[in-house]
């Protein structure tokens, strides 16, 4: 993976997952109506985000994608939630990583 590309997914996973946070936060945490408002447009970036990785493939961009979500979503537990992320999570995270590594720099 390049620096950018790094950097594309690393801002996607930040919009993703404030989006999604959003309508958790409207529906489990009862909050305002209008927490959906900025949710939307977070989710609206985060995907023309990933239209900005340099891939040929969409489903590929989204695979690898995937790996640093999960690292981020475990960023978001520990400094947002406040709970720590143990040992499972951890290794959980790095074999995503590593997949999304391999999907990405594969030869094709």
């Amino acid at each position: 993976m390049t620096g950018s590309t790094v950097l594309t997914y690393i801002a996607a996973a930040l919009f993703e997952i404030g989006g999604c946070f959003a309508f958790w936060a409207w529906f489990k945490l009862d909050k305002s109506i209008l927490w959906l408002m900025p949710g939307m447009a977070c989710l609206a970036l985060f995907a023309w985000f990933l239209t900005l990785v340099d891939t040929a493939a969409a489903g590929r961009a989204f695979a690898a994608y995937g790996g640093v979500y999960i690292a981020a979503s475990l960023a978001w537990l520990w400094l947002v939630e406040g709970v720590r992320p143990d040992r499972w999570d951890m290794t959980g995270v790095a074999l995503a990583l590593v997949g999304s590594a391999v999907i990405l720099a594969g030869p094709r």
